[in-house]
């Protein structure tokens, strides 16, 4: 019989009992040759030694195992820290940007009021000039209609007096063409009266 010591990652293990002897007597009676059986427990023990897990090795595994836990811990710890601050950081960062978009959306506000009002005074303006404007074209318009007016009077005065002097010319020329006898009417005698004299006058004493 032999015993072997097991040691791997710095851990030592128990001691791993194996007979040899009789395994390789069993391969020999089953036929194999002597030096080959021997390789091959040489070989199988040094296998089972590496792959077999003792209770040592098994109870430091467990502590590493508590080990990472624990980093493990600390390290979700940490990273939960790190978030919080990072969440604060993110909270403070938005309500500075929300301040700052405010201010700027009540600056817009105010200049957005201020060009409306400049407008609305240009307009106002614009719409004062536009009515004085159409006020002078109304009135120069009705002075030339009433010019225009007068001057179609006169035309048609013009035209009358033409047309009653064609007529009277026409009329005048059919006296001419056609005379009428003449009769000729004595007047009323009128009887001459002289005036009465005037009363005297009584002279002063």
């Amino acid at each position: 019989m032999s015993t072997e010591t097991n040691v791997e990652n710095g851990y030592r293990g128990a001691s791993f009992m194996f007979d040899s002897y009789a395994y390789v007597r069993r391969l020999r009676d089953a036929g194999m040759d002597e030096q080959q059986a021997a390789i091959q427990a040489e070989t199988f023990m040094s296998l089972a030694e590496d792959r077999l897990a003792t209770k040592h090795d098994i109870a430091m595994l467990q502590r590493d195992i508590a080990a990472i836990s624990a980093n493990l811990e600390a390290t979700k710890t940490s990273l939960h820290k790190e978030i919080e601050t990072s969440k604060a950081e993110l909270q403070k960062e938005i309500e500075t940007s929300k301040a700052e978009l405010q201010k700027e959306i009540e600056t817009t506000k105010i200049e957005l009021q201020k060009e409306i009002e400049t407008t609305k005074i240009e307009l106002q303006k614009e719409i004062s000039n536009t009515k004085v404007e159409l006020q002078k074209e109304i009135s120069n318009t009705k002075i030339e209609l009433k010019r225009d007016m007068k001057e179609m009077e006169l035309r048609m005065v013009i035209k009358m007096g033409a047309m009653i002097l064609a007529s009277v010319g026409m009329i005048i020329g059919l006296l001419r063409a056609f005379p009428a006898p003449v009769q000729l009417i004595n007047a009323p005698a009128q009887e001459l009266r002289l005036p009465a004299p005037s009363p005297a006058v009584p002279s002063g004493r």
